[in-house]
């Protein structure tokens, strides 16, 4: 049953998170906290978060940004290594509140930056980057982070989901590989990860009818909406802790 539950939610949250680019890790966490207890749902999610990716990749291979993409991994994938080893010394509810306020917040930033017409360069991506795959090796999910960061890029629609997918693929690798060396990737949760991630990968199909048809703006508001939505469940987790 808890397979099966699993399963369920794992492809409406992929379907979602192939729409909008992000939310898959928001809405399955506190899925697998429930069936297989916090300790073994973080390197869960990270297997699931990788295939997740790659299937995004997949379905939009021909848009991939790939200059963007390298700019943001290549400091991005050590400082998610950095990140994931230093995880059990920081305080996860402070990160959650700050992170949970800064979504909320860059959603009036965006808007008044995209009036004023304003562009991230390549430099931007590597120093956004770096931030981003710190503090994706500590929390659950930063998702939402990047989003801001590929729209200032200018990308949209297909070309975004596929190179905000490719540059995040390698930082949650890292973050699964230093999980295993450090003995928190065990077979059986690397089998659990593979299940949570198959119903990600095939929700991502399924979204790209639907993205295929949304209008920009359509997009826009939806990338607004899961950063409200991310921001405050980060708030709420920060409040439990």
């Amino acid at each position: 049953m808890a397979f099966l539950f699993v399963l369920t939610v794992g492809l409406i949250a992929g379907t979602i998170s192939g729409i909008v680019g992000t939310g898959s890790s928001i809405m399955l966490m506190p899925v697998l906290i429930s069936a297989y207890g916090p300790k073994e749902a973080v390197p869960i999610m990270a297997v699931a978060s990788v295939l997740a990716n790659f299937s995004r990749i997949l379905a939009w291979w021909r848009e991939v940004d790939w200059r963007g993409c390298a700019a943001y991994s290549v400091t991005g994938i050590p400082a998610a290594v950095l990140g994931a080893r230093t995880l059990l010394a920081l305080p996860a509810h402070a990160v959650d509140l700050a992170i949970g306020i800064f979504l909320i917040a860059m959603v009036p930033v965006r808007h008044a930056l995209a009036r004023h017409d304003l562009k991230a360069n390549l430099w931007h991506l590597a120093t956004g980057g770096a931030v981003i795959g710190y503090l994706t090796g500590i929390v659950v999910s930063t998702g939402p982070l990047s989003v801001p960061l590929f729209l200032f890029y200018g990308l949209s629609k297909g070309a975004f989901l596929a190179t905000e997918a490719a540059s995040s693929l390698g930082l949650y690798f890292a973050k699964s590989v230093t999980f295993e060396r450090f003995g928190a990737l065990t077979q059986q949760v690397f089998i659990k990860g593979l299940i949570a991630g198959a119903s990600l990968m095939a929700g991502a199909f399924i979204a790209k009818r639907f993205v295929l048809h949304l209008k920009a703006d359509v997009f826009r508001l939806l990338m607004d909406a899961i950063m409200i939505a991310a921001g405050l469940s980060m708030l709420w987790n920060a409040t439990q802790a």
